[in-house]
């Protein structure tokens, strides 16, 4: 039997990943979170999981700071990233931070029970949408994963920043990127000021058309 705790801010998700779980005969899902810190409580009361699915933008603790406080606290426990989130920056970094699975939000049922599986017993999972962006950025540019990183490292760009540069470039506003990301307008207006600095343009175009050519942004 594989136990597992699911960390999901929204209960429709929330919900439907229960139902799909709860009829496998193997699979059993012990307890549920809404954010980081209750996980942490979970587990820190004794409902240690074989397999936790996580999201990533969640208040309080997001999904990969608690994949770092979860592989340094339980090393055993396995974690697969279930989020609408698909940029290979997430991704990569989920797999940096200890990550062993990462799956989309439409991902298929026959491919998440797979995906579950296939992580408690040992391997690593992408689902096939994430499998394809990296196979076409490869082909577009075979040192793309290793740009993103290197250019946030060399710009001085954190995890948040890079967050906030991703949702611009969809055209979200600051109050619509500050609802997402659980933060307030007036931090999101601090995070694109600083892009705008660190990157030396003057507008919302140009750090765009930067970030496009640079390889911050696919």
């Amino acid at each position: 039997m594989v136990k597992i705790v699911i960390a999901e801010d929204h209960l429709v998700v929330l919900n439907g990943v229960k139902l799909l779980l709860e009829s496998q005969s193997d699979l059993e899902v012990i307890d549920q979170g809404t954010n980081g810190n209750e996980v942490l409580e979970i587990m820190s009361k004794g409902n240690i999981p074989d397999v936790l699915i996580t999201d990533i933008n969640m208040a309080d603790m997001d999904g990969l700071e608690l994949i770092l406080k979860v592989k340094s606290q339980y090393p055993s426990v396995k974690i697969i990233v279930l989020s609408m989130l698909n940029s290979l920056q997430h991704v990569l970094q989920a797999f940096k931070n200890g990550a062993n699975g990462y799956l989309v939000k439409n991902v298929g049922y026959e491919e998440m029970l797979y995906a579950i599986r296939h992580v408690a017993n040992g391997g690593q999972f992408i689902c096939e949408e994430i499998g394809g962006i990296m196979l076409d950025t490869l082909q577009k540019s075979p040192t793309a994963f290793l740009n993103i990183e290197q250019i946030m490292e060399k710009m001085g760009l954190s995890e948040r920043e890079m967050e906030v540069l991703e949702l611009i470039g969809e055209g979200f506003t600051n109050m619509q990127i500050a609802d997402k990301l659980f933060l307030s307008k007036r931090t999101v207006e601090g995070h694109r000021q600083n892009l705008l600095e660190k990157t030396g343009v003057k507008n919302t175009a140009a750090l765009i058309k930067y970030a496009i050519r640079t390889g911050l942004m696919q």
